[in-house]
């Protein structure tokens, strides 16, 4: 079993299109949506949920509204501002602002403040047409991505040994931060999806470093390749630089869009085109052994 993760370094350069093109061309994949704080795999999956989990999130501040002596020492000391009086004059706390570091708990004099662990994030175990899919939903402003991307990964390979499946794929999140390292730790390969541009360029730089960090293999797609052909050349040649394997390069094509407006991945929508081609090439090097060695080239950048 092999577990493929999927990352960009910038969001908005495809891919989850790509990500949903190559599980619709490998063999019953276990499909893992690692982009918690945004996760979108499921607009073109449509999964139906079999199992439905809660996750921990930050913990938040709770007042003991009958302890409390108004002392104000907690408004005063938080550095995040989380902490006010409302409309009714009664010391409140701003979800949305607080950090859950526990310094007003620490500091009440009249233990008035309690500190309670949040389980409002869920994680799924669903169906897909193309394999089973691990997901899930975080409360906007939550904690804790990178260890719910560490739970998803650790519950899609216990369905991929279930399912007796060949691949996992990854759909990592955009960034370097810990969702983004969280995807790649440990991963068998991952393939970087490059879009044609200044930032899309400086983004996955950023990542490839990130990755080469743990010596994974890196493969590249190019996407939109057609819309700035000199960048285009200044990425082939820092690829080539660094041996990192160019799978494929597609084009900027409606096409692209229209698959996703209709919830389907490219190769259900345009089966015998030379973008499929291209995904079905990336298919290919994908199930080779061979492809899997550690390259210490690449970590050497």
């Amino acid at each position: 079993m092999r577990e493929i993760t999927v990352i960009s370094g910038k969001g908005g350069a495809g891919k989850t299109t790509i990500t949903g093109a190559l599980t619709s061309l490998l063999n019953k994949p276990v499909i893992t949506d690692c982009d918690v704080d945004a996760a979108d795999l499921y607009l073109l999956l449509q999964p139906e949920v079999q199992e439905t989990h809660t996750f921990p999130g930050g913990a938040k501040a709770i007042i003991n509204q009958q302890l409390c002596v108004n002392c104000r020492k907690c408004i005063n000391h938080c550095r995040f501002d989380a902490l006010h009086y409302n409309e009714d004059g009664v010391l409140a706390v701003n979800d949305y602002k607080c950090e859950g570091c526990g310094l007003c708990k620490n500091i009440c004099p009249a233990n008035a403040i309690e500190m309670v662990q949040e389980f409002s994030n869920r994680w799924y175990v669903s169906t897909t047409r193309y394999g089973s899919m691990i997901h899930a939903h975080m409360k906007p402003g939550e904690e804790n991505s990178g260890k719910l991307v560490t739970k998803l990964r650790d519950a899609a390979r216990k369905k991929a040994d279930e399912n007796q499946a060949s691949f996992i794929i990854n759909d990592g999140p955009p960034g370097i931060g810990c969702a983004a390292i969280a995807s790649v730790t440990g991963t068998d390969m991952v393939v970087m999806v490059i879009e044609a541009s200044k930032s899309g360029f400086h983004d996955f730089q950023r990542a490839q470093k990130l990755v080469d960090s743990f010596k994974t293999p890196i493969v590249a797609v190019i996407n939109k390749h057609d819309i700035n052909k000199t960048l285009t050349a200044e990425i082939e040649k820092y690829l080539g630089e660094l041996n990192i394997p160019l799978l494929a390069k597609i084009p900027f094509d409606k096409n692209l869009v229209d698959a996703t407006t209709q919830a389907l991945t490219y190769p259900e929508y345009q089966p015998d085109d030379a973008i499929t081609e291209s995904l079905r090439n990336i298919v290919t090097y994908l199930q080779k052994p061979e492809n899997y060695e550690k390259k210490q080239a690449q970590s050497a950048s």
